[in-house]
């Protein structure tokens, strides 16, 4: 029976690549699929992995029906044996029902791929909705460390190096940004601590933790 798939998982844990390495597989045997995104760090209509991977896909805007969109495609004489919708944390919650919709009356399978929680640890809108209902929830087993060699499990924006917990919850950047914004992946403790590798690095050297010498201590 086909179905709702969402794979998750932190940033920087191979969600797309996962994604590309799905559509390959299926295309090498001959079917056909339909991707879409949304925000891209590829650019707008792109499915891009940090390994450099990259190919085309449907950038989905604001109010667009998935469901209306395969069902024109197929109408028009267009084939599609799955569908891909990476990023789909982007997504709004009523098209993720779409695509619930597209699993059940177009008997296609989906595979949504997205990470779960934004940088002040909320669920993203779109997320919520496909693990409410999603046939499977995958959380990738591919682990991303945070800067202490610990798993991380919580996605932070940074701006200048410094975390933030602020701001609109859809901002695209990539990890390992140290200019203007980017995103680094923590373990909840420093996550909670808000301490990310550059401020780690920075409290390393400062005097202010440098260990005092015993008094009366000779050099």
């Amino acid at each position: 029976m086909p179905e709702l798939v969402f794979f998750s998982g932190t940033m920087d844990c191979g969600k797309s690549t996962l994604a590309l390495q799905i559509e390959h597989n299926r295309s090498a045997r001959g079917l056909t699929g339909i991707i879409f995104t949304r925000d891209d760090r590829a650019g707008e209509g792109k499915l891009s992995s940090r390994l450099g991977l990259v190919t085309d896909a449907v950038e989905v805007e604001d109010g667009q029906d998935l469901y209306a969109y395969l069902v024109d495609h197929l109408s028009q004489g267009g084939r599609a044996d799955y569908v891909i919708a990476d990023e789909a944390q982007f997504l709004a919650p009523e098209q993720i029902d779409q695509l619930a919709r597209v699993v059940d009356d177009l008997d296609l399978d989906v595979y949504a791929f997205g990470i779960t929680t934004d940088f002040r640890s909320k669920l993203f809108p779109g997320s919520q909705r496909l693990v409410e209902l999603a046939d499977r929830v995958e959380v990738l087993q591919v682990e991303a460390l945070c800067w202490c060699g610990a798993r991380a499990t919580h996605n932070a924006r940074t701006v200048g190096g410094e975390m933030v917990v602020e701001g609109a919850q859809v901002v695209v950047g990539d990890v390992n940004q140290a200019d203007d914004i980017g995103y680094e992946v923590l373990c909840r403790r420093h996550h909670r601590r808000r301490m990310t590798a550059g401020t780690a690095r920075a409290a390393a050297l400062s005097p202010d933790v440098l260990p005092v010498p015993p008094a009366g201590a000779r050099f």
